[in-house]
C-alpha cells in the first residue's frame, strides 16, 4: 500500500444510511490510511462539508433529493477528487473510462472498490490538475440523467401567515426567500411574509430551473436577478429586480452565474 506524508481525508454524500456504512466499512480495510471527515444526505449538505473540511475526495451518490450529485460535484468543481456511485451503469462509462472522473456501482463490489483505490492513490501523487473536460463530462451526465428520469412535481404555492390570515403566494411571484433562525422570509410582489419552513426543506422543494441556492441562508427566483456584481474570494452579489435587496452568493454557488 502506498504511504503519503499528507494525511488524505474523504466525504461520503449517499441518501442511504446502509450504503454510507458499507462503503466506509469496506474503506476502512481496503484503505486505514484514509480519513472519512464526514457524511452527507444529500447535495446540499455535501458542499456545506465540503467547505468546512475541504476534503481530498468526496464520494457522491449520483441520485439524491434535491440536489443531486452532479449538481453538487460542479459546486466542489475541481477542488477534490470525485467518485460517483450509481445504480446505472451507463452513466457516461466511457468519460470515467478516460480517467477524468471515477465511479462504482450499486451495490458496491470489493474488486472494484479495490481498483478505485489505486487509481485515486495514483492521482493524488501526481501535481497536475484535474481534466479540462470536467465539465464537459458532468454535462454529458446530468443530459443521461434527465433523459432517464421524470420532472418531479415542485412547489406551486408557499401558504404563509400574514396578519391573521392565511396568504397563497404564488411561487413564480417569489423575488427570493432568506431563512434567518427559526423563520425564512418570502419577498414576493405582494410584499413580504415569514414561514416556519427551512431554506433546506425548500430548496428541494422548488424547481431548479426557476430557483437557485446562492448562499445557506438564501434562495432566489432567477427571474427577479437584474444583475450580478462579482466581490472578492470568488463570491458575488446580486441585485433584484424591482427591490433595493442585495443578495449575497457564496464561493460554492458562484459556478451558477458565470455565464450572467
Amino acid at each position: 500500500m502506498k504511504q503519503f506524508t499528507k494525511q488524505i481525508t474523504a466525504l461520503i454524500a449517499d441518501d442511504e444510511p446502509l450504503l454510507r456504512e458499507h462503503l466506509r466499512t469496506n474503506l476502512a480495510r481496503l484503505w486505514p490510511e484514509l480519513h472519512i471527515v464526514d457524511e452527507a444526505r444529500n447535495g446540499r449538505e455535501a458542499i456545506e462539508m465540503f467547505d468546512i473540511h475541504q476534503p481530498d475526495i468526496v464520494f457522491l451518490d449520483v441520485h439524491m433529493p434535491g440536489m443531486n450529485g452532479i449538481e453538487a460535484a460542479r459546486a466542489i468543481a475541481r477542488r477534490a477528487h470525485i467518485v460517483f456511485f450509481t445504480a446505472y451503469e451507463q452513466y457516461a462509462v466511457q468519460a470515467f473510462e478516460q480517467g477524468a472522473l471515477d465511479y462504482l456501482v450499486k451495490p458496491i463490489v470489493e474488486a472494484r472498490l479495490a481498483d478505485t483505490i489505486k487509481r485515486l492513490q495514483q492521482r493524488l501523487t501526481q501535481t497536475t490538475s484535474l481534466t479540462a473536460n470536467y465539465d464537459t463530462l458532468l454535462d454529458r451526465m446530468a443530459t443521461d440523467m434527465r433523459q432517464r428520469s421524470q420532472k418531479p412535481a415542485y412547489l406551486q404555492w408557499i401558504k404563509a401567515s400574514i396578519g391573521n390570515s392565511v396568504r397563497l403566494i404564488p411561487v413564480e411571484q417569489i423575488a427570493f426567500l432568506r431563512s434567518d433562525d427559526k423563520y425564512t422570509l418570502v419577498a414576493w410582489d405582494g410584499g413580504d411574509a415569514l414561514i416556519r419552513k427551512s431554506i433546506r426543506e425548500l430548496s428541494d422543494e422548488l424547481d431548479p430551473d426557476c430557483f437557485a441556492q446562492t448562499h445557506r441562508s438564501v434562495i432566489v427566483n432567477l427571474h427577479y436577478v437584474s444583475e450580478v456584481t462579482r466581490g472578492m474570494n470568488e463570491t458575488a452579489e446580486l441585485h433584484i429586480r424591482g427591490r433595493p435587496d442585495v443578495l449575497p452568493v457564496s464561493r460554492s454557488y458562484l459556478h451558477l452565474f458565470r455565464q450572467m
